[in-house]
């Protein structure tokens, strides 16, 4: 799963470069970023247990150093569209605990006021374009936001986020051909945890490596070890420099694992206990937290201080989101697209 690395000749050398690239406050910032997400799922699991949360719920779990590296390498003014396994993102594109909690709650706190639930959070200040419960929709959704910054002629690029299921879809081939026709500033981002609902790629395609795709349309494209947010930011960081210079689309298949299953009910059996325990042994913030002490990057009392912080915080987003009322029956049609010149037969 790791990337293959080219080694330096001198180890003090490589030491040095790799301290220069990446310092400390991104280091905390990666760290912190994952401890949030990983807390705020457990928490939501716990909850969902005790059935304060219903209906569907996909927990971003192991695939923490995507959201890590996501945070550090792109822009605030950068757009972001994913999928439905999307709480870890949108917690590191700047959503708070609070209203992400709500929101599975189905609270009027709720970033969406609590009509989204877990596939559907949205922020329009935070360049936030939502998690999308059709799989593949967000493909050329994300496409066509593209195609709104280069009509702009903005600076900013779109990252358009999907799974490795989705990857299969018609859409995704017809968004390649336009965005490389038409050198659109999109970044194609295939977290690729291996199963989709439930079925492994080796089972839903002869071209298991999934970045293969993208060389058929030219776009620039590579795979990146997504256990480490080291790789996934130089890699986000790399690709995003290449679409701003306006050479187009550039496409990342990033491969992680998600220790859960596809969703609350699914007990994963698909999966043998040992496989799971090989990725968990590969566990991006116990590493990070291991790398940080060992190369004295930062002091324990510094990461406890993180762990408490965070700790507070899931703990505070809970109680926020049991004290959030529910909301009112009356703005059930609130928010709803309406065309109110659109021709149709009223009662």
């Amino acid at each position: 799963m790791a990337v293959a690395v080219k080694k330096s000749t001198s180890k003090k050398t490589a030491s040095k470069k790799k301290a220069a690239k990446h310092d400390k406050a991104t280091y905390l910032k990666w760290y912190e970023t994952m401890l949030r997400v990983r807390r705020f799922e457990e928490r939501a699991l716990m909850a969902y247990s005790q059935q304060k949360i219903r209906g569907f719920c996909h927990v971003y779990i192991g695939q923490e150093a995507i959201a890590a590296g996501l945070a550090t390498a792109i822009r605030p003014e950068d757009k972001i569209v994913t999928a439905y396994r999307q709480h870890g993102i949108a917690l590191s594109r700047g959503l708070t605990s609070d209203s992400c909690m709500a929101e599975l709650y189905g609270k009027v706190d709720g970033c969406v006021g609590g009509k989204g639930g877990s596939m559907h959070f949205f922020s329009k200040e935070l360049n936030y374009f939502g998690g999308n419960g059709i799989v593949g929709a967000q493909i050329p959704i994300g496409t066509g936001i593209a195609l709104a910054e280069q009509y702009r002629s903005s600076e900013n690029l779109a990252v358009c986020m999907f799974g490795d299921g989705a990857a299969r879809q018609g859409a995704l081939y017809e968004s390649f051909n336009m965005a490389m026709t038409w050198k659109l500033p999109v970044l194609y981002i295939c977290e690729n945890n291996g199963y989709a609902m439930g079925t492994s790629v080796k089972r839903t395609s002869n071209v298991t490596d999934i970045h293969q795709v993208g060389e058929a349309f030219n776009i620039p494209s590579r795979d990146v070890d997504g256990m480490s947010p080291e790789a996934v930011h130089d890699a986000l960081a790399e690709a995003a420099a290449h679409i701003r210079s306006g050479k187009g689309p550039y496409f990342l298949e990033i491969k992680t694992y998600r220790y859960r299953g596809h969703s609350v009910s699914d007990p994963a059996k698909y999966r043998t206990k040992e496989e799971l325990e090989s990725y968990k042994a590969q566990d991006p913030i116990s590493l990070t937290e291991e790398k940080m002490l060992m190369e004295k990057i930062a002091t324990k009392k510094e990461i406890d201080a993180i762990k408490d912080a965070i700790k507070v915080e899931i703990e505070k987003a809970a109680a926020f989101a049991e004290q959030s009322p529910l909301p009112d029956s009356n703005t059930l049609y609130d928010d709803n697209y309406v065309q109110e010149d659109y021709p149709f037969i009223r009662d």
